[in-house]
């Protein structure tokens, strides 16, 4: 457990490349890495205590950047308010869709979907991947 988060901190401090997919399975007494390019992987917000690492103040120094190199996504990624999950890792997380839910599960964990939320979605739309976000009525085969 803790060689798991020590490579999971790594990744979010890009001391180790932030492709690389780090799975424990519990089951099989297995720490799998995955380091092969072109997997499916989608960003996600990192969360803590039930709580969200970016905040306002990281936003609105987004908002106020002066040009498109000061910062940027890379930034987010870097500082480790965002982080690349591929399939096989999302297996096990736990995905909060809104920060509502995040704020329901601090103040009532006993109605609480999860106690234990690990990353929250930038925006609801990104769960089906930029691909099939360009494609028009989606859900309407």
């Amino acid at each position: 457990d803790l060689l798991v988060k020590t490579l999971r901190q790594l990744r979010r401090q890009v001391d180790v490349n932030t492709e690389v997919g780090v799975i424990r399975d519990i089951r099989l007494k297995e720490l799998r890495l995955y380091t092969d390019y072109g997997r499916c992987s989608r960003p996600l917000f990192i969360v803590e205590k039930q709580r969200l690492l970016i905040k306002k103040r990281d936003i609105r120094a987004l908002q106020l950047r002066e040009s498109p190199e000061d910062g940027g996504w890379h930034d987010l990624v870097s500082k480790g308010f965002i982080e690349y999950v591929d399939t096989e890792e999302e297996e096990t997380t736990m995905i909060s869709m809104t920060i509502n839910d995040l704020i329901s599960a601090r103040l009532n964990p006993e109605e609480a979907y999860s106690e234990t939320y690990t990353h929250c979605e930038i925006h609801p739309s990104l769960i089906l991947g930029v691909c099939a976000s360009i494609i028009p009525f989606p859900d309407h085969n």
